[in-house]
């Protein structure tokens, strides 16, 4: 018997060089290959508009006027072009991505089990980025982040299956539909099964992610500003890379200093990560979870990072990474793991175990498998 195809629905284009959002997209992709015979997978052509800072202010001015967030509204409008990628009916329709949950009432139709997979709790995130802001950008963080509970509360219910990217984000989704959203699952973010590197250490600190994506943007501010300084006084020759897609975000911000190096983006990030003796993930917003720190543990590196940085993996501080939140103490959570080469093999060989254990692609599939999909 011919099994069933599926239908795949995806803002961003689902590769493991794409950042977070093509990485979990991937791993979702690869697994519905594995199950049906033929899957359809359809995407956006947006139109093209100004990235110029007036152009971008004047749009999300009249976003904020009425209180759309942006990313819904860029991606909103396609129904037709949707409708005119499916070809037939469909055992499974999948929806990358809130921004897109609109599409349900387009695909309900012609899929007998409809998921969306949520990568972050959108509301939550962007009450992270309110509280890490300040001025006019909090506030219009405020607003979206209410914008974006009530339309959470309008489209969650009306899917079979809610896919989120941890048991906090679980917990969130759930709480204001508690009897409305009874399927909300955890598929945890993973990365394919990757062999541990092979690399020595050099005298480097790594933090890495796409750089033009505000919360890592305001990640290096910080660290920049508040805990660099420190560690470049205490470690002679420390020298801070930065790696990922759209370094210019951050050049300016960190001109200037012969230790601090721009990389740019790597095919393979695990191996960069792994020249690397402490990897670092200062955040201070955020939702879902942190692929920059699964690609650190699957490296076998030492991890340091804020409580933000690691929600959702189920790691203990002292274990699998060390977690601090002030810069005193995050900077002395570094300057222990670069000094105590026993500390950092030790959170490197544990971080690689829990990666192993939970984090590859077969790991989290067997959650998807759970819920016959």
């Amino acid at each position: 018997m011919t099994q069933p195809a599926a239908f795949f629905l995806a803002p961003e284009a689902p590769s493991l060089h794409a950042g977070g959002g093509g990485m979990r997209s991937a791993s979702l992709l690869e697994y519905l290959r594995s199950k049906y015979h033929k899957v359809d997978v359809a995407g956006f052509t947006l139109p093209r508009h100004s990235r110029r800072a007036p152009a971008c202010i004047g749009r999300n001015a009249v976003r904020l006027l009425r209180g759309r967030p942006p990313l819904l509204d860029r991606y909103s409008g396609f129904e037709d072009q949707v409708q005119r990628q499916l070809r037939g009916h469909y055992r499974i329709a999948v929806i990358e991505h809130f921004w897109c949950a609109p599409y349900a009432a387009t695909l309900r139709p012609q899929a007998d089990l409809l998921v969306l997979d949520l990568h972050n709790v959108e509301s939550a995130l962007a009450r992270s980025h309110a509280q890490a802001m300040r001025g006019l950008k909090s506030i219009a963080f405020r607003r979206f982040s209410a914008a974006y509970e009530r339309l959470e509360r309008e489209w969650l219910g009306r899917f079979d299956i809610v896919l989120v990217a941890s048991d906090e984000d679980r917990r969130r989704v759930e709480q204001p539909h508690a009897a409305s959203l009874p399927n909300a699952a955890v598929y945890p973010n993973a990365l394919p099964e990757i062999p541990a590197p092979d690399v020595p250490e050099s005298n480097c600190i790594v933090f890495s992610g796409n750089l033009e994506y505000h919360p890592n943007v305001a990640a290096v501010r910080w660290f920049h500003s508040r805990i660099w300084p420190r560690l470049r006084e205490r470690i002679p020759g420390l020298e801070w890379r930065l790696v990922g897609r759209n370094p210019h975000a951050i050049a300016d911000l960190v001109r200037g200093d012969d230790r601090i190096r721009i990389t740019g983006a790597f095919d393979d990030a695990v191996a960069e990560l792994a020249a690397a003796k402490v990897c670092i993930v200062p955040l201070l917003s955020g939702s879902g979870t942190r692929f920059k720190i699964l690609e650190a543990w699957a490296a076998g590196r030492a991890v340091v990072s804020t409580t933000i940085g690691a929600e959702g993996l189920g790691a203990h501080s002292g274990e699998h990474l060390l977690i601090a939140d002030e810069p005193a103490s995050f900077a002395k959570a570094v300057i222990d793991a670069l000094e105590t080469p026993e500390l950092r093999r030790r959170l490197g060989t544990n971080g690689r175990s829990l990666y192993e254990q939970c984090f590859t692609w077969p790991a989290a599939w067997r959650n998807l498998e759970k819920l016959g999909l």
